[in-house]
């Protein structure tokens, strides 16, 4: 029997709540254009396997891999790979990505850290302009200067290595097939092709993505990209290292340093150096559960941990979704964000003070600083221990478009792993490989110091930038996996998981309905507040409580999986198109 809270306790009209009975299918501005929202999906179920994507061709190509026996990372490869085709706007090979994988037969759980590096040449005055300030992000995004050398290919090949179970070219097929046999363009990517103001000045881009007349393509029309199968077909028979050294490396230098207007300075060796590293993960407890996910030079796991952590004093099981909701995770918000813009950076440049920032008195200090019935306006980051006289100041970097992946084998193990190309359409520049290159470089903040003291995610050579990328897996009470979720949505993104981890384990509520949820929070500036949802009606209650509300559009792309006792339970994101499926 499915359960539903009633309407004056939850204050939202029928969530499903997870219930020991089998479950039955059922601001600013965004980091990606909202292109309106798909009709009211059902969770999916499955009782051995599940892969959850933005697109469902993507979905289809991970379901593919796991019912040939694949593992989760295999599947993993193959939805990475239709995502770059169907989402270009969001991810794909010439991005990075942050990787987690559980082993369930070992219990051990790994994150790979696929994050785009700065070229060697690159300085901390990289986006200042010749006023002596800080770029536009207009102007800084749209060229070479902005691209990143990219990981995610060296990410794939790695993952692969540890956990493959099918051959590497067998994981390339559907992404092959597609992109040779074309396929239609979806509502949310012809949306975003026609509100593309800089993708029609790249030559390449404007013969892929509009028509001869100059209009863009639109939805339903068919759209192949032969030039990427054969950068597939390539990859796929040599291995990553086909991208970072010969034809495609070579095409990817040609492209980025004779952009016509805004020209980078990578290198050969900056491509051929790249390395994937693996970060130790970082974990707390919320509650009866373990909340693991990754570390620096993400700033999502310690973000996420801190809001969970800032909030478990307070009975949200309760108090249910609804305007003292959204005031308590604004609070936590607030705490959380002031830490991260001070303290998190790339761990081989900035000595970040972990595991201080999630240390469980640290967080119960910060959390006495919120109060129940007022808000706090701009909270100042906290002294958390193994500070050791800190002398960095804090700084905001620009975070935008991206893509999640959650996937569940029929072995039990697990990948979640977020992916990026950062703005939409990254820096609007495509290969001759038929992918888009990311502008990962302007998630750097561009002002270097702050009164005269040197800013933690600053650009320097070689350097990761800050993301706030927040790839998540629980563990329940006994230790056993439970869920398995992500975002995309820029520097939104921790809140959205927050949000959803709320809803999954204060809430009881069914994944789709979780992630379906209305977004809230703040990032230590307006207590934002999702534009056309229930949220609206909370803002009267949070303006009498001190809040400066706003109303905006917050695109997430939550991908969520939850194991039962009677299989698997995931949902997709109704704010994008993809979909959970299994078998």
């Amino acid at each position: 029997m499915t359960l539903r809270r009633p309407l004056a306790l939850c204050g939202l009209a029928a969530l499903t709540l997870l219930a020991a009975a089998p479950l039955r299918a059922q601001t600013s501005a965004a980091p990606e254009a909202a292109t309106g929202r798909a009709a009211q999906k059902a969770a999916g179920t499955a009782a051995r396997y599940m892969a959850a994507a933005a697109n469902p061709l993507a979905a289809a190509a991970g379901r593919e891999m796991l019912a040939k026996g694949g593992s989760a990372v295999d599947a993993a490869i193959a939805v990475q790979l239709v995502l770059n085709l169907v989402e270009p706007q969001s991810s794909g090979l010439g991005g990075g990505a942050f990787l987690m994988h559980f082993d369930r037969a070992t219990n051990a759980l790994v994150t790979l850290d696929g994050r785009e590096t700065a070229p060697m040449a690159a300085t901390p005055e990289r986006f200042i302009g010749p006023d002596g300030k800080p770029m536009r992000f207009a102007d800084a995004v749209v060229g070479g200067r902005s691209v990143g050398v990219p990981g995610t290919p060296r990410l794939l090949e790695e993952a692969h290595k540890r956990w493959g179970r099918l051959p590497w070219a067998e994981v390339f097929g559907p992404a092959i097939r597609l992109s040779e046999e074309g396929f239609v363009i979806s509502p949310r990517l012809a949306g975003l092709v026609a509100g593309e103001k800089a993708l029609a000045d790249d030559p390449r881009a404007k013969a892929y993505f509009y028509r001869e007349d100059g209009t863009p393509k639109a939805a339903g029309e068919r759209l192949a990209n032969p030039a990427f199968a054969r950068t597939l077909r390539t990859l796929a028979e040599r291995g990553a290292g086909a991208f970072y050294e010969g034809e495609i490396a070579a095409d990817i230098l040609d492209v980025v340093r004779s952009h016509p207007t805004n020209p980078g300075d990578m290198t050969a060796e900056d491509l051929r150096a790249y390395r994937v590293e693996e970060r130790a993960p970082v974990c707390g407890r919320y509650r009866v559960y373990r909340v693991c996910g990754m570390g620096p030079p993400s700033s999502g796991a310690v973000a996420v941990q801190q809001i969970l952590g800032i909030l478990e004093p307070h009975d949200l099981a309760r108090i249910g979704p609804g305007a003292q909701a959204a005031h308590l995770m604004s609070e936590a918000g607030r705490l959380a964000y002031a830490d991260r813009a001070l303290y998190l950076g790339d761990p081989a440049f900035v000595p970040v003070p972990l595991p201080g920032l999630v240390d469980r008195d640290y967080l119960a200090e910060r959390a006495r600083l919120v109060d129940p019935e007022r808000s706090m306006g701009r909270a100042k980051a906290g002294e958390p221990p193994q500070k050791r006289g800190w002398l960095l100041a804090p700084g905001e970097g620009v975070e935008f478009g991206t893509s999640h992946i959650s996937i569940i084998d029929g072995a039990g193990n697990a990948v979640s792993m977020t992916t990026t190309i950062e703005d939409g359409f990254g820096s609007r520049v495509m290969t001759r490989g038929g992918f888009m290159l990311n502008n990962e470089l302007t998630d750097f903040n561009f002002a270097p110091t702050e009164d005269g003291r040197p800013v933690a995610n600053r650009v320097e050579p070689g350097k990761r930038p800050r993301s706030s990328m927040a790839p998540t897996i629980v563990f329940d009470a006994f230790d056993r996996l439970y869920v398995v979720t992500g975002s995309p949505g820029g520097s939104q993104i921790i809140n959205f998981v927050a949000k959803t981890l709320i809803g999954l384990l204060d809430w009881r509520l069914d994944p789709q309905v979780a992630v379906d949820l209305p977004n809230m929070g703040s990032r230590n500036g307006p207590t934002e507040l999702e534009r056309g949802t229930e949220a609206e009606a909370w803002k009267a209650a949070l303006e009498a409580k001190g809040h400066e509300v706003r109303l905006v559009e917050m695109t997430s792309g939550i991908q969520a999986i939850v194991v039962t006792p009677q299989g698997l339970v995931g949902g997709a994101d109704s704010r994008r198109e993809g979909v959970a499926i299994g078998d």
